[in-house]
C-alpha cells in the first residue's frame, strides 16, 4: 500500500508516530521535517542536514508527502490588505485575508466552504453550507500567506467563511499544528476563534485548559428579539444561555472576551440598543469592537454614519464598556467583515 502523510494535517506527536510506525523513526526527523516545511516552506528539505544523512529514508519520505491542500487561484488587494482565493482539491473555493497591523499581519482563517448559521448580513451564510474543511485545509491557508504569498503572518483569527465551533475537532487539531514551536510557532495568545454564539463549543473550548487562545463573540444584539432577528442561533442559544457559558470560561488573569458587534443602520443602533447592550455586558471583561456593517448582495441593510458610530460607541463608554471602532478595511475587494463568500 502507497504510504501517504499529509503533515498540514497532523501534529507533531501524530508525525512522530507516523514516522516511526512507517520508517522506523522518531522525534528527531519530525521536529526536523516540521521545521523545514512550516518554518522554511518546504523548498529544500532533502538538504537538511538530519534527511541528507539519511538519503534512503529521504527518498522514500518525500515520496509519501502531499503538497498543500489548496491553490491559491487569485488575489485582491486594497491598499496593503490582501485577500486570496484557494481552490481545493475537490474545486470547491475558499477566502481568507490578510490585513495589515501596525507592527504585524493578520491573517483571517475560514473553517468551513460556506455556513450554516444563517446571519442575515453575512454573504458566507448566503452561499449556503458546502462541507467542513479539513485540518490540512486550515493550515493550508497559513502556508500558502507565509510561503506562496510571502506575508509574515503573526496572528491568527478564526473569523473567515464558516461557524469554528461547527468544525470543533479540525480547528483545535489545526490550533495545536499552528501552535507547535517547531513548525509555525504561532503562540495561543496569537490566536482567536471567533463563535456566532455556539454554546456547546464555548464549553468544549472551555474545557481544553487553553486559556490563553482568544475567544471572541459576534453579538451583533442587545436583546434576544434583536439578535434573533439577525442570528437564527439565537433561537437555540439565547442570550441568557450565552452569557452562562461565559459566565463559567475560564479566562486567564486580566483576560477578556472579544465582542464583535456589527452595527446596523435602524437595526440595532439605537442609543437603547447601547444601553441595553452595556447591561448584557455587565460585569464581563469584555472589550468590544465595533464594526460598520458592510453591504451584502441581497440584505437590505445600510451602513451607520460615522456620527452614528460615535454616539453608539459614546453611550457605551459612558457605561464602563472598553469599546473600539473598527473602520471597515478590504471593503472595496468584499473582503471587510461579513462579506466573504462572493465566489
Amino acid at each position: 500500500m502507497e504510504r501517504i502523510i499529509d503533515i498540514f494535517g497532523l501534529t507533531l506527536d501524530q508525525l512522530t508516530r507516523t514516522l516511526r510506525n512507517d520508517y522506523g523513526k522518531g522525534l528527531f526527523h519530525a521536529e526536523a521535517l516540521y521545521r523545514e516545511m512550516f518554518k522554511n516552506g518546504g523548498k529544500n528539505i532533502g538538504n537538511a542536514p538530519e534527511f541528507k544523512s539519511s538519503l534512503k529514508f529521504w527518498t522514500e519520505l518525500e515520496k509519501a508527502l502531499v503538497p498543500v491542500s489548496g491553490k491559491v487561484e487569485e488575489t485582491f488587494k486594497a491598499g496593503e490588505l490582501v485577500k486570496f482565493i484557494t481552490r481545493l482539491r475537490d474545486g470547491l473555493k475558499i477566502e481568507s485575508v490578510i490585513i495589515p497591523m501596525t507592527r504585524h499581519n493578520t491573517l483571517c482563517v475560514s473553517s468551513q466552504v460556506g455556513c450554516k448559521m444563517g446571519c442575515r448580513f453575512c454573504q458566507t451564510a448566503r452561499m449556503g453550507f458546502k462541507r467542513s474543511l479539513s485540518t490540512s485545509e486550515i493550515v493550508g491557508q497559513v502556508f500558502n500567506a507565509r510561503h506562496t504569498l510571502g506575508h509574515d503572518i503573526k496572528n491568527i483569527v478564526f473569523m473567515g467563511m464558516g461557524e469554528p465551533f461547527d468544525n470543533f475537532d479540525a480547528v483545535m487539531t489545526a490550533v495545536n499544528v499552528l501552535n507547535s514551536q517547531k513548525g509555525c510557532d504561532i503562540a495561543l495568545r496569537h490566536m482567536t476563534i471567533s463563535t456566532c454564539g455556539v454554546v456547546p463549543g464555548i464549553e468544549r473550548l472551555a474545557q481544553m485548559n487553553l486559556p490563553n487562545i482568544r475567544l471572541a463573540i459576534s453579538i451583533n444584539g442587545p436583546d434576544d428579539d434583536t439578535r434573533s432577528a439577525l442570528m437564527p442561533v439565537n433561537r437555540h442559544w439565547p442570550l441568557a444561555a450565552l452569557k452562562k457559558s461565559l459566565d463559567a470560561y475560564p479566562l486567564p488573569p486580566r483576560g477578556v472576551f472579544l465582542f464583535e458587534y456589527i452595527l446596523i443602520k435602524g437595526v440595532n443602533d439605537a442609543m437603547d440598543h447601547a444601553r441595553a447592550l452595556a447591561r448584557f455586558i455587565h460585569p464581563l471583561p469584555v472589550r468590544l469592537n465595533l464594526i460598520p456593517y458592510n453591504p451584502v448582495t441581497g440584505f437590505d441593510h445600510q451602513s451607520p454614519s460615522d456620527e452614528q458610530m460615535h454616539d453608539f460607541a459614546q453611550t457605551l463608554t459612558d457605561k464602563g464598556i472598553f469599546v473600539i471602532k473598527r473602520w471597515s478595511k478590504g471593503r472595496s475587494v468584499s473582503a471587510g467583515c461579513g462579506q466573504l463568500g462572493k465566489i
